[in-house]
């Protein structure tokens, strides 16, 4: 499995699926999961309302993750995860790793052969950057034999900051490749 991270918009990546890091209600929110729900378009709120009244009742648990179609993005599919919240005590790193690691179990129940992620939890639910990336990607090379289907997983971020801390962590193991590129757009 190839793992790379860059900075960019995670909207406008072209890959087989995009992961959101979404809250529980699964109906869009502020930052990464506000974005892309408004790039994809009213298509993707639809299907998770059908997900809701389908299985996740009362909303998705934090470390668990779901599939749906992406509507408008270049994307085939959205894998919503929802990641632990410092700020209401949410401080065990493994639902942090849940996160990734169900991701990518999705990502293969659905054919999804590239996967980028965004830095779930490390903005307004409070993780340090670092520590996200550590969970990150010790998570998904713990995970790349499991999925074996998934060929290639991007680290979408939004910062220098979280890129420079997900750099470091790519940079502890083997065959990796980190690229920079613009900023992101603001939204």
């Amino acid at each position: 499995m190839e793992l790379t991270c860059h900075l960019g918009d995670i909207t406008a990546e072209r890959v087989d699926a995009i992961v959101n890091a979404a809250n529980s209600t699964l109906m869009g929110g502020g930052g990464v999961d506000g974005a892309i729900h408004r790039a994809a378009g009213p298509a993707l709120l639809e299907e998770c309302r059908r997900v809701r009244a389908a299985r996740w009742h009362d909303g998705l648990p934090v470390g668990e993750a779901v599939a749906t179609g992406a509507g408008e993005l270049p994307a085939r599919w959205v894998i919503h995860t929802v990641g632990p919240n410092r700020h209401r005590g949410q401080t065990d790193p493994e639902l942090l790793a849940s996160c990734f690691r169900r991701s990518l179990q999705v990502a293969e129940q659905v054919g999804a052969r590239s996967v980028a992620f965004p830095a779930i939890s490390a903005g307004i639910y409070g993780w340090d950057a670092g520590q996200v990336a550590d969970v990150a990607v010790s998570t998904v090379r713990a995970a790349a034999e499991a999925v074996q289907g998934v060929e290639e997983v991007r680290f979408v971020l939004f910062g220098e900051e979280v890129l420079a801390q997900f750099e470091r962590a790519l940079g502890e193991g083997s065959s990796v490749r980190a690229r920079g590129g613009p900023a992101p757009p603001r939204r």
